[in-house]
């Protein structure tokens, strides 16, 4: 089903476009490519709206969390928002303090993205980037397609460039598996499966060493509510307010494998995130207060929602050892998340 959802100022118009497989149904719109609205059963059969959202273009386009978004170029953020490739140095738009972050101030969740093919359980969106936008160079063609399976939502991105380039894609969904609109997320639970992760500065910027979580607060392993360690006296924590960082997954990127795993006791409603990706950005909304209204006039409030971003590394670009974020001219970026959904027990 596709409905208009509005106009942007210069006339180009906006859609929402709703899947449906089983008893699971998802809203997309073309402005951003957002999730707008993800909607599972509970364990009474129940249907539970996991996705926040915002209920009008203009709340999307006044808020700055990047809720629902797909995100680019470069997901996360670049150190002193510039990089070197193939011996120039580009500049990038600094709005993240003196860094880059999800792709500067007019990325891929800002811009109205094309249908390219639609029915009624998967979406096909492209989005072409001209050389220069934003500061990337290269023509970038890309193409990100939702699927809704039975069990859950798959997000496939592909992408081309005519010149080599920095790439590193992802979708910034907020879930509450509570429903959207049920208030704080700290009494659910998150399980990363991760060993490792990477420490930053202040302003989130890696250090470039890849620690283990042993012994620490990072350590998310056995799960744990979101909110039991989220305020301890830990550096990392501290400096980001809370979680907000980059895990290492377990496991050989490329393949698909699972990444992250939350539930919910009141609702029963469960989560796992598997990807190809090598990173995970587990963000417990610390600073998502200050947003418009959401969906209904649900007052989203700090920590109303969690995010699962999977993605390479932030700042790769300035890190040898980190995974490469480099396109190469010609070749194919492919990456896939799949969000799958279950009913458990009372934990």
């Amino acid at each position: 089903m596709q409905k208009a959802f509005g106009t942007m100022p210069d006339g180009t118009p906006v859609e929402e476009i709703t899947l449906q497989k089983g008893a699971l149904s998802c809203s997309i719109l073309t402005y951003g490519g957002a999730v707008r609205a993800l909607t599972v059963p509970d364990r009474e059969g129940n249907p539970v709206d996991v996705a926040l959202g915002f209920d009008t273009l203009a709340d999307y386009r006044t808020q700055d969390k990047y809720i629902g978004a797909l995100v680019g170029r470069y997901a996360n953020r670049i150190g002193g928002a510039s990089f070197t490739l193939g011996g120039t140095e580009y500049h990038l738009a600094a709005n993240n303090g003196p860094n880059h972050l999800h792709g500067g101030l007019a990325g891929f969740d800002k811009q109205v993205w094309k249908i390219e093919e639609q029915t009624d359980s998967a979406l096909t969106l492209s989005l072409y980037s001209t050389d220069g936008q934003e500061g990337y160079p290269g023509n970038l063609d890309v193409r990100v397609t939702y699927t809704l399976t039975e069990e859950g939502l798959s997000i496939d991105y592909v992408a081309q460039c005519d010149r080599d380039t920095q790439c590193n894609l992802t979708n910034h969904t907020y879930f509450n598996l509570a429903g959207h609109a049920s208030g704080p997320v700290t009494e659910q639970y998150i399980q990363l499966f991760a060993t490792y992760y990477t420490p930053a500065v202040p302003g989130s910027i890696p250090t470039g060493e890849i620690a283990p979580v042993e012994g620490t607060p990072m350590d998310l392993r056995n799960g744990l509510p979101i909110g039991q360690r989220s305020d301890e006296d830990f550096p990392q924590l501290v400096m980001a307010g809370g979680y907000d960082h980059n895990w290492v997954i377990d496991g050989e990127a490329g393949t698909l494998r699972r990444a992250a795993r939350a539930w919910c006791p009141e609702t029963g409603i469960a989560l796992e995130a598997w990807t190809t990706q090598p990173g995970v950005q587990f963000y417990a909304g610390n600073f998502l207060d200050g947003c418009p209204a959401g969906k209904g006039g649900a007052p989203y409030d700090k920590r109303w929602g969690f995010c699962l971003e999977t993605q390479h590394f932030p700042d790769s670009p300035h890190h040898e050892n980190f995974p490469t974020t480099v396109l190469r001219a010609g070749e194919q970026y492919h990456e896939r998340t799949e969000y799958r959904f279950s009913i458990e027990g009372h934990e």
